[in-house]
């Protein structure tokens, strides 16, 4: 599989805790993904945060929240994450979902990157 070097990183911002069909939302998310034939996806704990009603959710063992942030990044064609964000919709109740344009240096190994679209060096 190749990506286009103008393609769109999808970021979808969770909670721990949000499950859908009683497991974790993330891993409903990452699952549906790869059914989408994704170029790939990644969650990302963080230890610290807060969304839309301002709690603070952190992982500090004084305080310890069973509700910390979550990410999943998903990078692929534009027209594959359009079209992928529905699926999310489906999935979700409540998140902050956002979209950008990202360059594709390598996706793969050194032999899959034609040397004519590989990054230049300045030196």
């Amino acid at each position: 599989m190749s990506l286009p070097e103008e393609s769109t990183l999808l970021r979808v911002f969770i909670g721990e805790a949000d499950e859908v069909d009683g497991r974790p939302l993330y891993e409903a998310i990452v699952t549906r993904a790869r059914e989408f034939h994704m170029a790939g996806a990644t969650v990302l704990r963080g230890p610290l945060g807060f969304g839309r009603s301002s709690l603070l959710h952190t992982a500090k063992i004084l305080r310890l929240s069973q509700d910390l942030p979550v990410v999943i990044e998903i990078v692929d064609a534009d027209e594959k994450i359009s079209a992928f964000i529905s699926e999310i919709m489906v999935l979700t109740k409540s998140c902050l979902i956002t979209t950008e344009k990202v360059r594709i240096i390598r996706y793969g190994g050194t032999n899959d990157t034609p040397p004519s679209q590989a990054p230049k060096l300045h030196t």
